[in-house]
């Protein structure tokens, strides 16, 4: 039995806790169910169902199903922007914000990484669409 205040901490990560145990629940749904066979139970992109075209995200489902299994090929096919530079940042700013949470610090995420963020998803979405990937 924990005795309270033991982990004083701990009530901070609730909320990094349960984000990761969506990722993780998210992942098993991937490994078994896959978003290339017609008639998934998996959401569409709304973006590219209203339009026709690929947003800078599209094909991100895609991704992470064939990283878990393994074939990276096909995930760098399926948006490789994403797959280079999403993958790490997301890893990125979940460690910090969860070391965050633990030390109870309070840093912000500097302003130029939104302003990356927002200049290379409009890059890669009007460049994917012109360049037909």
């Amino acid at each position: 039995m924990l005795m309270r205040g033991a982990f004083p901490n701990l009530r901070l990560m609730k909320a990094p806790l349960i984000t990761f145990a969506a990722g993780v629940a998210g992942a098993a749904v991937l490994l078994v169910v896959d978003p290339n066979k017609p008639g998934n139970l998996l959401p569409k992109c709304p973006f590219n169902w209203l339009t026709g075209l690929n947003c800078p995200g599209c094909g991100a489902t895609r991704m992470v199903h064939a990283l878990l299994h393994g074939d990276v090929v096909a995930a760098w096919h399926y948006n490789a922007v994403l797959l280079v530079l999403g993958v790490p940042l997301a890893v990125w700013l979940f460690a910090r914000w969860t070391k965050d949470r633990w030390t109870g610090e309070r840093r912000s995420v500097p302003k130029s990484v939104g302003v990356a963020v927002l200049v290379v998803a409009a890059v890669w979405g009007v460049g994917r669409n012109l360049a037909g990937i």
